[in-house]
């Protein structure tokens, strides 16, 4: 069976308070629109259809080529919405499947299931439903001796109907030569001037075919975002899921209320995330690490038996055995070689600290490469911008660089060489030799 997917996007979302488009409001870092396409390419590896409405220009910047675009000029209801599809994708499938794009936590597993049950059954259609004690808006799905007859919106359902938990959640699978020919067919609502996708249901009950249900238990799946209370209960729920797949996969997570990991982290075995931290990104954490709390890491890449506290690490590389922290910011281009330790208020941008290199507190390099089992003493600074173009400081293995000084770059100090507390270094240093003062001189021995 070959099947199309269609993506409904063009609702104005106007309870979102917002001149953000509804469907660009991100849960989890992304877009939920991008998220309901990216379910359709998991489901169907292949673009999906997205009906836009007025927001249209800026669905499409944000989704590009990997989806195509129908315009509903109208907002005139869901069943309006998949009459505007049909010349997209009528004769490209066997079957349509139909979902809203503010359900930014549905499944393609979920989607599957609705799949495969309509295969196995050659209904008109198969629906998805889900039993909760609150309704949160969506339609009742009302039976008669367990056969669906009728699916009632919550504004039309009457008091006892109101009290039916199984809800209909609004995505759908068609048999696609059933649903082109009878969408048009759809008759717009007396009191609204809407046509609803809910109304096929009785067009399939007079044709005499049979129309078949799907329960979801996750419940989470079925958040529909409609207000910004939605949008942040999709966002609790979403930090759950992720926290529990890496639970179950030998993750530590003290406390997953507060730990905020988005969906593309990777994280090793009994590594530890404390308490209000934020993993973003294409971060990968190896093996045994020790991260949080507070701390904010992004785009990086950490390595096995690392400790992180309280810190921000942004597109920089830890090696094996480095510790940081707390209150240190390591930026875009760090790369800490292993065994390296950072203390609070060390800060380090563009720069290579060698094996077992120490910055202890309170410390800026940037722009520099720094050799192995170097000592960087309180205050340092390496001065590389001379309000034009930045210059590199390059610092041999085993230096000691004493406190408060400041290297105003381009310089290199070499091996095993030391500078006195508050020296200010603007020429080269020799290997070996030791330099003080302001500006920084080499140390002359007297003679005996």
């Amino acid at each position: 069976m070959t099947l199309a997917t269609l993506i409904l996007a063009a609702g104005q979302g106007t309870r979102m308070k917002s001149t953000l488009a509804k469907v660009l409001h991100s849960v989890g870092g992304v877009p939920m629109v991008t998220r309901a396409v990216n379910t359709a390419w998991d489901l169907a590896l292949q673009p999906p259809v997205v009906v836009v409405g007025q927001d249209a220009a800026a669905v499409q910047s944000a989704l590009g080529d990997r989806a195509q675009y129908v315009f509903q000029r109208e907002l005139r209801g869901t069943g309006h919405a998949v009459q505007q599809a049909k010349e997209a994708l009528i004769g490209r499938s066997d079957l349509v499947i139909v979902y809203y794009a503010d359900m930014p936590l549905l499944q393609a597993e979920t989607l599957r299931r609705l799949v495969d049950a309509q295969t196995a059954s050659n209904a008109a259609f198969t629906l998805l439903t889900a039993t909760v004690p609150d309704p949160r808006g969506f339609g009742r799905v009302v039976r008669v001796d367990g056969v669906i007859r009728e699916i009632v919106e919550e504004r039309a359902a009457s008091e006892l109907q109101k009290h039916i938990r199984e809800l209909n959640v609004g995505v759908y699978c068609f048999r696609a030569d059933w649903l082109w020919e009878h969408i048009g067919q759809l008759a717009p609502n007396p009191q609204t001037d809407e046509i609803f996708i809910t109304d096929l249901l009785m067009l399939a009950i007079a044709g005499g075919e049979r129309v078949e249900t799907v329960e979801t238990f996750e419940f989470d799946e079925i958040i529909g975002v409609n207000t910004r209370v939605h949008l942040s209960e999709a966002e609790v729920a979403l930090r759950r899921r992720i926290c529990r797949k890496w639970q179950l996969a030998g993750v530590t997570i003290s406390d997953p209320a507060t730990t905020y990991i988005e969906e593309r982290v990777q994280i090793g075995i009994d590594t530890l995330i404390e308490p209000n931290t934020h993993l973003r990104g294409e971060t990968v954490i190896g093996t045994n690490c020790i991260i949080g709390p507070n701390s904010i890491i992004e785009d990086a890449k950490i390595g096995d038996c690392c400790t992180i506290t309280g810190s921000v690490v942004e597109s920089a590389i830890l090696e094996n055995d480095v510790q940081v922290g707390p209150f240190a910011h390591l930026r875009t281009g760090a790369y800490l070689e292993r065994g390296v330790h950072i203390g609070n208020f060390g800060e380090v941008k563009n720069s290579r600290l060698g094996r077992d290199t120490r910055m202890g507190h309170f410390s800026y390099i940037g722009d520099a490469e720094i050799g192995a089992d170097v000592n960087i003493g309180c205050g340092t600074i390496t001065a590389n911008f001379d309000g034009e173009t930045k210059h590199k400081t390059v610092i041999g293995d085993g230096a000691f660089i004493g406190s408060d000084t400041i290297l105003r770059a381009p310089v290199t100090v070499g091996a095993n060489a030391r500078t006195g507390a508050g020296a200010v270094v603007t020429h080269d240093v020799a290997a070996g030799q030791t330099v003080v003062g302001v500006p920084a001189r080499p140390i002359v021995k007297k003679q005996e």
